[in-house]
């Protein structure tokens, strides 16, 4: 299994990339970038370059194309009022989990999610959430996660101006 590193701002364009293909594969559709990569580029490079992040993402090189990756793994740490089993309230939230198709069954993904929580336990988060497709769900499961009854829900609000 090959060793997970923490992904850099030079990384931007291959994690957009890896994203556009998880997109693709739950729509089953083609991989068209229609803006959203463009749009996206500048604020994860951001965010990937910050010295006390949020949001990072941790990365597997691929061995046949310089400066291709082979999968990754973004989390972020979201802060809400504490409560009984979150009392600091930083929980951490994994997503955009996702290897190449030609890369895949190499244990890839479950490098890159395992240096992710090792960065969530030095930062002193107790919580990690996700949504998991039924073909990870072994992975995550075999990491320790469990399943939750709360259902997530959605609003999305029109932008301003």
């Amino acid at each position: 299994m090959s060793e997970a590193r923490r992904a850099t701002a030079a990384d931007t364009a291959e994690l957009l990339r890896l994203r556009g293909v998880m997109l693709a594969s739950m729509a089953g559709q083609g991989q068209a970038d229609d803006g959203w990569q463009s749009a996206a580029y500048e604020s994860l490079r951001a965010r990937l370059g910050e010295r006390e992040p949020s949001l990072v993402a941790f990365v597997v090189d691929r061995a046949d194309i310089t400066g291709g990756l082979a999968a990754c793994a973004v989390g972020r740490v979201d802060y809400r009022i504490g409560g009984p089993d979150d009392p600091v309230g930083e929980s951490g939230y994994v997503f955009s989990v996702v290897t190449d198709p030609d890369a895949r069954r190499r244990g890839y993904s479950r490098s890159c999610v395992t240096a992710l929580l090792d960065w969530f336990r030095e930062r002193g988060t107790t919580r990690v959430d996700l949504r998991a497709s039924p073909e990870a769900e072994p992975l995550y499961l075999s990491l320790g996660f469990t399943h939750t009854p709360d259902p997530a829900m959605r609003l999305r609000l029109p932008p301003v101006g």
